[in-house]
């Protein structure tokens, strides 16, 4: 369960140990206070010597510098047990039975009352430190008389120590609800960073699917049912899709195995060009049906890994969507080069739709065909490309793909 911090100026939070400087003030007040019980005793046995009570008062500054020594830490989180209070309550009236036989130990109150400021709540230990400070004066007034300044002095010390502690004491409590809240918020960006990533990854890992062995499997779906339908009327032509599905089905087998490894698609790799792999998606359109044609404008240029990938990626989603949907007999593949600007045009002679209505289209009427238009949105958006369809129903389709390869001034 989460721990709920104090309402600060209603609950006082003690002092945590382990933090910055807690232990150099504790050893210093045991010091003081050492000190100040030792002084206090010696002034004792100097001005009393031979008293009945001179035993018993050595016998109780040693127990209350031991005691004080070893008094119970603040707590780590949350209020003090019980018993610490109780030490206190002990450790409080011992000290104050000393004072009533030599006023001189009423100097030692400051530790004591640091003390109580560690181990009590607010309220509590302010009044503790008012009634320690009404005995202090009182003992005072016993040594020296009615002097002002030892009368109104404890006061002014007590109510200054106590005001700078609790405003530290507060402070602190700020600061350290502070550094939760900031390591709330890193530890609820980082959890979101990470969902982001595993989203972007995931939508990367279904594109890639998508335009790759998807897209594959459909074609080999509709090649051997096309050999099925002419299988006992023309073999020939049977074996030839079964041919023809074969091959796809090698190259999904390399696709997969390069897509395990993040490499790039097949086609680009060992050091293939953008031409030679569009090249290839053209010809292995036209052994599916539709005559399809690469051609290149421009002056040819460099282009990115990544640009390539996915221009190659675009390219394949295009005629893919061409041979399920288009019911196209001709394509054309262009790579256009156009100074800083690479466009790739997919344009076919189908039978159409229209853009406006594209939850309409077959395609997007079945869900299972994966991403389509959207997945090359998708990938040029990446590249800040963008990606445009231009069509009528019974007039074709063309599909551009724009990328700025080289930044402006």
């Amino acid at each position: 369960m989460e721990q709920q911090r104090p309402a600060l100026g209603s609950a006082f939070a003690p002092a945590r140990t382990g933090e910055p400087g807690t232990a150099l003030v504790d050893a210093v007040m045991s010091a003081s206070f050492v000190v100040l019980l030792v002084a206090a005793m010696t002034r004792f046995l100097i001005r009393h010597p031979g008293a009945p009570d001179t035993p018993f008062v050595i016998a109780l500054t040693a127990v209350l510098a031991v005691a004080y020594v070893l008094r119970p830490p603040g707590p780590a989180v949350g209020p003090p047990p019980r018993w610490t209070k109780v030490w206190l309550a002990l450790f409080t009236a011992a000290w104050a039975a000393l004072v009533v036989i030599a006023p001189s130990f009423a100097w030692s109150a400051v530790p004591i009352v640091y003390t109580a400021l560690r181990l009590l709540g607010e309220r509590a230990a302010l009044t503790l430190v008012a009634l320690l400070t009404v005995f202090v004066v009182v003992a005072q007034v016993r040594i020296s008389g009615d002097d002002p300044l030892l009368i109104l002095g404890p006061p002014a010390v007590a109510a200054l120590a106590s005001s700078v502690f609790v405003h530290m004491q507060r402070q602190s409590e700020r600061q350290r609800g502070l550094i939760e809240d900031l390591i709330a918020t890193r530890e609820g960006l980082a959890a979101s960073e990470r969902r982001a990533g595993t989203l972007e990854e995931r939508q990367r890992l279904s594109m890639e699917i998508h335009d790759t062995l998807a897209q594959g499997l459909s074609s080999q779906q509709m090649l051997l049912q096309a050999a099925e339908r002419v299988w006992d009327v023309d073999p020939g032509a049977a074996r030839g899709h079964v041919a023809t599905a074969s091959g796809i089905a090698e190259r999904n087998l390399a696709e997969a195995r390069r897509f395990v490894h993040d490499l790039a698609p097949a086609d680009l790799a060992d050091g293939g060009s953008l031409e030679q792999a569009l090249r290839l998606v053209a010809e292995r359109t036209t052994e599916q049906g539709v005559v399809t044609r690469f051609r290149t404008d421009g002056a040819r240029m460099m282009l990115p890994a990544r640009v390539e990938a996915a221009l190659l990626r675009v390219a394949q989603g295009a005629v893919a969507n061409v041979l399920e949907h288009a019911g196209a007999s001709e394509a054309t593949v262009t790579l256009t080069y156009l100074g800083d600007d690479v466009v790739l045009d997919i344009a076919d002679n189908g039978r159409g739709f229209d853009p406006e209505a594209v939850g309409e289209t077959p395609e997007a009427a079945d869900s299972r065909r994966g991403h389509g238009l959207p997945a090359m949105e998708a990938r040029l958006r990446q590249l800040e490309g963008r990606l445009t369809v231009e069509s009528a129903v019974g007039d074709g389709t063309v599909v551009s793909a724009w990328v700025r390869v080289v930044e402006g001034p």
